[in-house]
């Protein structure tokens, strides 16, 4: 049964404020190609570089931008390294998720002494157009979470790396915004334990609860908890498997990740069908609800501004709440194994994250599932 905790019923004090989303970094087998993939594909920008040429050894990354969206994309220049090590066991995925913090040291000695177990200790990185404070903390998984303060630095993105120009290949951007929240997967019965960790550890709220009668099909089930923190910029569900008469989506991911992390990332848009067309020009696949889900979406969700031809067209999937509705769709795997994938979100004044959506985004999936032999 789902639930909810409005802000004003639950005074709490922020005693650890984010900013919002800092960046996000991704460990990859071919950092040079994964850039190309998210700059044709999905319309990311050059940015900065690190590696051989700033004085990297191990290790190459490159940032890519949209709106305020960076990605690093990270590999390893040898054998035997912790990145190898990561991508060996997990595949390409999410290592780190960045959070802007105006003390970072502040931020990493409060979630250490509340519990955290330490990533990286405080680290003043220095170059010409000032500093950056950066330290870290382990979360659900081998993920961690980074806190970036950067209130002493001007220049493009952190010390070590240098500006990234490509002056003759720049596909235009596809509308992407912001991080509207990012999605952990995590093992039977742990899903309580991490909601406390954000809890207690980092002052988030538990702001919606699914349970299995939520989020089921014929065939399959799972739970979830959405985290916020307390400005709400920062969203975490946090999902765990349920029991089911066959695999969910969430132990598939399991299954292939070796262990728990970040399943998907929602980013923002203003306009989810000139962008959801202009990824599907570029090649981005999404899933699709059969087309009998649009004959009731009026009935179910009221009038909305948007045609429903198009949506039906692109395979886009509405939703309302109290506060509005909501317009969303997801992406089929972008890596090999089936892990990681983005959700597009356009929020037309709803703070939910459709519930409405979940029996047939979760069919949609367990079709992709049969396809790929993991149902059973």
């Amino acid at each position: 049964m789902v639930t909810s905790t409005l802000p004003q019923e639950k005074e709490v004090k922020d005693f650890m404020p984010i900013n919002g989303t800092d960046y996000v970094e991704l460990y990859v087998g071919n950092s040079k190609q994964a850039a190309h993939f998210y700059k044709t594909a999905f319309g990311f920008q050059s940015f900065a570089y690190a590696g051989l040429e700033t004085g990297l050894k191990d290790r190459e990354s490159y940032v890519v931008i949209q709106d305020k969206i960076r990605l690093i994309l990270t590999s390893p220049l040898r054998s035997g390294t912790e990145i190898g090590k990561h991508i060996d066991t997990h595949g390409d995925g999410i290592k780190v998720v960045a959070l802007w913090v105006e003390d970072a040291r502040y931020a990493y000695e409060t979630a250490v002494a509340r519990g955290a177990k330490s990533y990286m200790d405080p680290k003043v990185e220095k170059d010409e157009h000032g500093q950056v404070v950066r330290a870290g903390i382990y979360t659900y998984g081998e993920t961690v979470h980074i806190f970036v303060e950067r209130k002493d630095y001007n220049g493009t993105f952190l010390p070590g790396f240098k500006k990234w120009e490509t002056p003759d290949y720049n596909p235009a951007p596809t509308g992407l915004k912001y991080v509207d929240h990012m999605v952990g997967n995590v093992g039977w019965d742990r899903m309580n334990h991490w909601v406390e960790f954000y809890e207690n550890v980092m002052g988030f709220k538990n702001i919606l609860s699914f349970d299995d009668e939520d989020i089921s099909t014929e065939y399959t089930a799972l739970m979830s908890k959405v985290m916020s923190n307390g400005n709400g910029r920062i969203k975490f569900p946090i999902n765990e498997p349920a029991e089911g008469k066959k695999k969910s989506q969430v132990e598939e991911y399991l299954d292939f990740y070796e262990g728990e992390g970040v399943q998907h990332v929602a980013v923002a848009t203003n306009d989810i069908i000139k962008t959801v067309r202009d990824l599907r020009s570029r090649g981005v696949e999404f899933l699709r609800v059969p087309d009998t889900y649009y004959e009731a979406v009026t009935d179910r969700v009221g009038q909305i501004d948007e045609d429903i031809a198009p949506l039906k067209e692109l395979g886009i999937l509405v939703d309302r709440d109290d506060e509005g509705y909501l317009l969303q769709i997801f992406t089929r795997p972008v890596e090999p194994r089936p892990t990681m994938f983005f959700e597009i979100i356009q929020r037309k004044g709803a703070q939910s994250f459709g519930k409405g959506n979940f029996k047939a985004l979760f069919e949609a999936i367990e079709r992709e599932q049969e396809l790929r032999g993991t149902l059973h």
